[in-house]
Protein backbone atom coordinates (compact mmCIF):
# COMPACT_ATOMS: atom_id res chain seq x y z
CA UNK A 1 0.00 0.00 0.00
CA UNK A 2 3.13 2.06 0.14
CA UNK A 3 3.39 1.73 -3.67
CA UNK A 4 -0.31 3.34 -3.39
CA UNK A 5 0.36 6.65 -1.67
CA UNK A 6 3.25 7.46 -3.39
CA UNK A 7 1.87 7.61 -6.22
CA UNK A 8 -1.09 9.23 -4.88
CA UNK A 9 -3.30 6.36 -6.34
CA UNK A 10 -5.55 5.82 -2.52
CA UNK A 11 -6.64 9.33 -3.34
CA UNK A 12 -7.34 9.26 -7.15
CA UNK A 13 -9.08 6.04 -5.96
CA UNK A 14 -11.28 7.59 -3.42
CA UNK A 15 -12.24 10.18 -5.64
CA UNK A 16 -13.15 7.93 -8.25
CA UNK A 17 -15.27 5.54 -6.09
CA UNK A 18 -17.53 8.92 -4.72
CA UNK A 19 -18.25 10.05 -8.24
CA UNK A 20 -21.51 10.62 -9.38
CA UNK A 21 -23.63 8.10 -11.92
CA UNK A 22 -26.13 10.41 -12.49
CA UNK A 23 -26.81 11.40 -15.27
CA UNK A 24 -23.85 11.11 -17.67
CA UNK A 25 -22.53 7.42 -16.57
CA UNK A 26 -26.15 6.29 -16.11
CA UNK A 27 -27.39 7.47 -19.67
CA UNK A 28 -24.44 5.76 -21.04
CA UNK A 29 -26.02 2.71 -19.12
CA UNK A 30 -29.09 3.46 -20.75
CA UNK A 31 -27.82 3.80 -24.18
CA UNK A 32 -25.85 0.76 -24.03
CA UNK A 33 -28.16 -1.42 -22.66
CA UNK A 34 -30.90 -0.61 -25.17
CA UNK A 35 -28.60 -0.88 -27.85
CA UNK A 36 -28.36 -4.60 -27.18
CA UNK A 37 -32.16 -5.03 -27.22
CA UNK A 38 -32.22 -3.69 -30.14
CA UNK A 39 -29.46 -6.35 -31.28
CA UNK A 40 -31.75 -9.17 -30.75
CA UNK A 41 -33.71 -10.52 -33.75
CA UNK A 42 -37.12 -9.37 -34.18
CA UNK A 43 -36.88 -6.32 -31.51
CA UNK A 44 -37.38 -3.63 -34.28
CA UNK A 45 -40.40 -5.94 -35.12
CA UNK A 46 -42.01 -5.82 -31.83
CA UNK A 47 -41.13 -1.77 -31.69
CA UNK A 48 -43.29 -1.75 -34.53
CA UNK A 49 -46.12 -3.80 -33.00
CA UNK A 50 -46.71 -3.11 -30.06
CA UNK A 51 -44.74 -0.23 -28.06
CA UNK A 52 -46.07 -0.89 -24.60
CA UNK A 53 -43.83 -4.25 -24.80
CA UNK A 54 -40.83 -2.68 -26.78
CA UNK A 55 -40.61 -0.45 -23.64
CA UNK A 56 -41.41 -2.91 -21.44
CA UNK A 57 -38.22 -4.60 -22.37
CA UNK A 58 -36.12 -1.65 -22.23
CA UNK A 59 -37.28 -1.08 -18.66
CA UNK A 60 -35.97 -4.32 -17.83
CA UNK A 61 -32.26 -4.30 -19.59
CA UNK A 62 -32.03 -1.06 -17.81
CA UNK A 63 -33.48 -1.76 -14.73
CA UNK A 64 -33.70 -5.70 -14.21
CA UNK A 65 -31.03 -6.00 -11.65
CA UNK A 66 -32.60 -3.90 -9.20
CA UNK A 67 -35.92 -5.61 -9.94
CA UNK A 68 -34.33 -9.11 -9.11
CA UNK A 69 -32.27 -7.89 -6.17
CA UNK A 70 -35.34 -5.93 -4.62
CA UNK A 71 -37.57 -9.59 -5.02
CA UNK A 72 -34.35 -11.18 -3.44
CA UNK A 73 -34.31 -9.13 -0.69
CA UNK A 74 -37.86 -8.97 0.14
CA UNK A 75 -38.57 -5.28 -1.23
CA UNK A 76 -41.39 -4.58 -3.83
CA UNK A 77 -39.67 -4.97 -7.55
CA UNK A 78 -41.15 -2.01 -8.40
CA UNK A 79 -39.45 0.16 -5.51
CA UNK A 80 -36.89 1.73 -8.15
CA UNK A 81 -39.50 2.90 -10.58
CA UNK A 82 -40.04 5.81 -7.90
CA UNK A 83 -37.08 7.44 -9.45
CA UNK A 84 -38.78 9.34 -12.01
CA UNK A 85 -35.62 11.07 -13.49
CA UNK A 86 -33.76 8.06 -14.09
CA UNK A 87 -37.37 5.87 -15.55
CA UNK A 88 -37.90 9.56 -17.85
CA UNK A 89 -34.12 9.15 -18.78
CA UNK A 90 -34.53 5.43 -19.82
CA UNK A 91 -37.53 5.84 -21.55
CA UNK A 92 -36.12 8.95 -23.34
CA UNK A 93 -32.95 6.76 -25.03
CA UNK A 94 -35.28 3.88 -25.60
CA UNK A 95 -37.85 5.88 -27.91
CA UNK A 96 -34.61 7.63 -30.15
CA UNK A 97 -32.83 4.48 -30.22
CA UNK A 98 -35.92 3.00 -32.15
CA UNK A 99 -37.70 6.17 -33.02
CA UNK A 100 -35.14 8.77 -34.32
CA UNK A 101 -36.50 9.80 -37.57
CA UNK A 102 -34.10 8.37 -40.20
CA UNK A 103 -32.31 6.53 -37.72
CA UNK A 104 -29.89 9.49 -36.27
CA UNK A 105 -29.48 8.87 -33.18
CA UNK A 106 -28.82 5.45 -33.37
CA UNK A 107 -25.89 5.79 -35.94
CA UNK A 108 -24.47 8.56 -33.84
CA UNK A 109 -24.27 5.95 -31.07
CA UNK A 110 -23.66 2.75 -32.88
CA UNK A 111 -20.47 4.30 -34.53
CA UNK A 112 -17.77 2.31 -32.76
CA UNK A 113 -15.38 4.85 -31.37
CA UNK A 114 -18.78 6.35 -29.82
CA UNK A 115 -19.82 2.88 -28.72
CA UNK A 116 -16.38 1.86 -27.08
CA UNK A 117 -16.58 4.95 -24.85
CA UNK A 118 -20.44 4.07 -23.97
CA UNK A 119 -19.62 0.46 -23.41
CA UNK A 120 -16.50 1.51 -21.10
CA UNK A 121 -18.72 4.28 -19.08
CA UNK A 122 -21.64 1.24 -18.73
CA UNK A 123 -18.80 -0.92 -16.99
CA UNK A 124 -17.85 2.03 -14.57
CA UNK A 125 -21.85 1.48 -13.18
CA UNK A 126 -21.58 -2.14 -13.62
CA UNK A 127 -18.91 -2.56 -10.72
CA UNK A 128 -20.68 0.25 -8.51
CA UNK A 129 -23.54 -2.23 -8.23
CA UNK A 130 -21.95 -4.60 -7.69
CA UNK A 131 -20.14 -3.35 -4.44
CA UNK A 132 -23.69 -1.54 -3.76
CA UNK A 133 -25.66 -4.96 -4.10
CA UNK A 134 -22.54 -6.77 -1.69
CA UNK A 135 -22.79 -3.91 1.05
CA UNK A 136 -26.53 -3.86 0.76
CA UNK A 137 -26.89 -7.41 1.50
CA UNK A 138 -24.14 -6.93 4.42
CA UNK A 139 -26.08 -4.33 6.21
CA UNK A 140 -29.67 -6.73 6.31
CA UNK A 141 -27.37 -10.18 6.71
CA UNK A 142 -24.20 -8.93 8.51
CA UNK A 143 -22.27 -12.66 8.17
CA UNK A 144 -24.67 -13.81 4.75
CA UNK A 145 -21.41 -13.84 2.71
CA UNK A 146 -23.50 -16.35 0.46
CA UNK A 147 -26.24 -13.95 0.25
CA UNK A 148 -23.72 -11.17 -0.89
CA UNK A 149 -22.04 -12.77 -3.14
CA UNK A 150 -25.51 -13.66 -4.92
CA UNK A 151 -26.66 -10.15 -4.44
CA UNK A 152 -23.87 -8.54 -6.10
CA UNK A 153 -24.15 -11.13 -8.59
CA UNK A 154 -27.66 -9.86 -9.57
CA UNK A 155 -27.00 -6.26 -9.44
CA UNK A 156 -24.11 -6.29 -11.81
CA UNK A 157 -25.52 -9.65 -14.11
CA UNK A 158 -28.17 -7.12 -14.99
CA UNK A 159 -31.50 -8.38 -17.35
CA UNK A 160 -29.37 -11.41 -18.27
CA UNK A 161 -30.33 -13.79 -15.57
CA UNK A 162 -33.67 -12.40 -16.55
CA UNK A 163 -33.18 -13.26 -20.43
CA UNK A 164 -35.90 -15.98 -20.88
CA UNK A 165 -38.69 -13.51 -18.62
CA UNK A 166 -37.59 -10.39 -21.31
CA UNK A 167 -37.72 -12.42 -23.78
CA UNK A 168 -41.50 -13.87 -23.62
CA UNK A 169 -42.34 -9.76 -23.35
CA UNK A 170 -41.10 -10.20 -27.15
CA UNK A 171 -42.63 -13.25 -27.87
CA UNK A 172 -39.71 -15.53 -27.48
CA UNK A 173 -38.94 -18.68 -26.17
CA UNK A 174 -35.65 -19.84 -25.69
CA UNK A 175 -34.36 -21.60 -22.83
CA UNK A 176 -31.10 -22.93 -24.05
CA UNK A 177 -30.33 -19.39 -23.73
CA UNK A 178 -30.35 -19.16 -19.88
CA UNK A 179 -27.72 -17.02 -18.57
CA UNK A 180 -27.08 -19.58 -15.74
CA UNK A 181 -26.15 -22.30 -17.98
CA UNK A 182 -24.20 -20.55 -20.51
CA UNK A 183 -22.93 -17.38 -19.10
CA UNK A 184 -21.14 -14.30 -20.94
CA UNK A 185 -18.33 -12.86 -19.75
CA UNK A 186 -19.87 -10.07 -18.13
CA UNK A 187 -22.10 -12.43 -15.93
CA UNK A 188 -18.68 -14.34 -15.10
CA UNK A 189 -17.02 -10.93 -14.37
CA UNK A 190 -20.10 -10.31 -11.99
CA UNK A 191 -19.94 -13.38 -10.16
CA UNK A 192 -16.37 -12.98 -9.46
CA UNK A 193 -16.67 -9.17 -8.43
CA UNK A 194 -19.10 -10.00 -6.35
CA UNK A 195 -16.90 -12.62 -4.68
CA UNK A 196 -13.97 -10.07 -4.41
CA UNK A 197 -16.54 -7.23 -3.24
CA UNK A 198 -17.41 -9.72 -0.65
CA UNK A 199 -14.14 -10.56 0.36
CA UNK A 200 -12.92 -6.93 0.86
CA UNK A 201 -16.71 -6.29 3.05
CA UNK A 202 -15.46 -9.22 5.70
CA UNK A 203 -12.02 -7.80 5.88
CA UNK A 204 -10.49 -10.48 4.28
CA UNK A 205 -9.12 -8.99 1.26
CA UNK A 206 -6.44 -6.22 2.57
CA UNK A 207 -7.29 -3.37 0.04
CA UNK A 208 -9.52 -0.43 0.81
CA UNK A 209 -13.05 -0.59 -1.17
CA UNK A 210 -12.51 2.70 -3.27
CA UNK A 211 -8.96 0.97 -4.81
CA UNK A 212 -10.84 -2.36 -5.28
CA UNK A 213 -13.69 -0.42 -7.02
CA UNK A 214 -11.02 0.99 -9.46
CA UNK A 215 -9.06 -1.41 -9.98
CA UNK A 216 -12.08 -3.65 -10.98
CA UNK A 217 -13.16 -1.11 -13.04
CA UNK A 218 -10.51 -0.35 -14.70
CA UNK A 219 -10.08 -4.75 -16.02
CA UNK A 220 -13.74 -4.36 -16.69
CA UNK A 221 -13.88 -1.40 -18.74
CA UNK A 222 -10.43 -2.32 -20.61
CA UNK A 223 -12.08 -5.72 -21.01
CA UNK A 224 -15.11 -5.06 -22.49
CA UNK A 225 -13.73 -2.05 -24.79
CA UNK A 226 -11.40 -4.80 -26.02
CA UNK A 227 -14.25 -7.12 -27.07
CA UNK A 228 -16.31 -4.92 -28.37
CA UNK A 229 -13.79 -3.69 -31.06
CA UNK A 230 -12.88 -7.08 -31.80
CA UNK A 231 -16.49 -8.45 -32.06
CA UNK A 232 -15.38 -11.26 -29.20
CA UNK A 233 -17.81 -13.07 -27.38
CA UNK A 234 -14.47 -15.26 -26.00
CA UNK A 235 -13.44 -15.06 -22.24
CA UNK A 236 -10.39 -13.92 -20.14
CA UNK A 237 -11.06 -16.84 -18.29
CA UNK A 238 -11.23 -19.73 -20.60
CA UNK A 239 -8.08 -21.00 -20.00
CA UNK A 240 -8.27 -21.21 -16.22
CA UNK A 241 -11.85 -22.30 -15.59
CA UNK A 242 -10.71 -24.99 -17.78
CA UNK A 243 -8.12 -25.91 -16.07
CA UNK A 244 -9.79 -25.80 -12.98
CA UNK A 245 -12.94 -27.74 -14.10
CA UNK A 246 -10.45 -30.12 -14.94
CA UNK A 247 -9.33 -30.51 -11.23
CA UNK A 248 -11.79 -30.30 -9.70
CA UNK A 249 -14.86 -32.35 -11.62
CA UNK A 250 -12.44 -34.33 -13.84
CA UNK A 251 -13.51 -32.98 -17.46
CA UNK A 252 -12.35 -29.90 -19.05
CA UNK A 253 -14.90 -26.91 -19.72
CA UNK A 254 -15.31 -27.40 -23.16
CA UNK A 255 -15.41 -24.99 -26.01
CA UNK A 256 -17.76 -22.74 -24.64
CA UNK A 257 -20.51 -20.88 -27.12
CA UNK A 258 -19.97 -17.69 -24.97
CA UNK A 259 -22.72 -15.88 -27.17
CA UNK A 260 -23.50 -12.54 -24.76
CA UNK A 261 -26.75 -12.01 -27.07
CA UNK A 262 -25.78 -8.28 -25.97
CA UNK A 263 -22.85 -7.82 -28.09
CA UNK A 264 -24.02 -8.58 -31.48
CA UNK A 265 -25.42 -5.46 -34.16
CA UNK A 266 -27.08 -6.83 -37.02
CA UNK A 267 -26.96 -5.51 -40.23
CA UNK A 268 -30.51 -3.79 -40.47
CA UNK A 269 -29.11 -1.24 -38.24
CA UNK A 270 -25.10 -1.20 -38.64
CA UNK A 271 -23.59 1.89 -39.87
CA UNK A 272 -21.08 2.27 -42.62
CA UNK A 273 -18.39 2.68 -40.24
CA UNK A 274 -18.79 -0.67 -38.58
CA UNK A 275 -15.86 -3.41 -38.66
CA UNK A 276 -17.05 -7.08 -40.67
CA UNK A 277 -20.02 -8.18 -39.92
CA UNK A 278 -20.62 -10.92 -37.03
CA UNK A 279 -22.77 -14.28 -37.46
CA UNK A 280 -25.55 -12.65 -35.81
CA UNK A 281 -24.87 -9.76 -38.48
CA UNK A 282 -24.78 -11.86 -41.41
CA UNK A 283 -27.46 -14.23 -40.34
CA UNK A 284 -30.08 -10.72 -39.42
CA UNK A 285 -29.16 -9.45 -43.09
CA UNK A 286 -30.16 -12.53 -45.13
CA UNK A 287 -33.50 -12.11 -43.17
CA UNK A 288 -33.97 -8.69 -44.16
CA UNK A 289 -33.31 -9.21 -48.16
CA UNK A 290 -35.81 -11.92 -47.91
CA UNK A 291 -39.21 -11.02 -49.95
CA UNK A 292 -41.31 -9.85 -46.56
CA UNK A 293 -43.24 -7.15 -46.19
CA UNK A 294 -40.89 -4.31 -44.99
CA UNK A 295 -40.60 -2.85 -41.27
Amino acid sequence: MEVLDVLNLGEIAHYFSKMAMFPVFDVAYYIVSILYLKYEPGAVEVSRKSPVASWLCAMLYCFGSYILADIMLGVSPIDYFHNNSHILLASAVWYLVFFCPLNLFYKCVAFLPVKLVLVAMKEVVRTRKIAAGVHHAQHAYHHGWLIMVITGYVKGSGVALMSNFEQLLRGVWKPETNEVLKMSFPTKASLYGAILFTLQEAQLLPVSKSTLICFFTLFMATTKVFMTARHSHGSPFALIESWLCHLLFGSPLGSEDDHDHHHSAPAAASTPFSPSKTKEELSEGTRKRKPKKAE
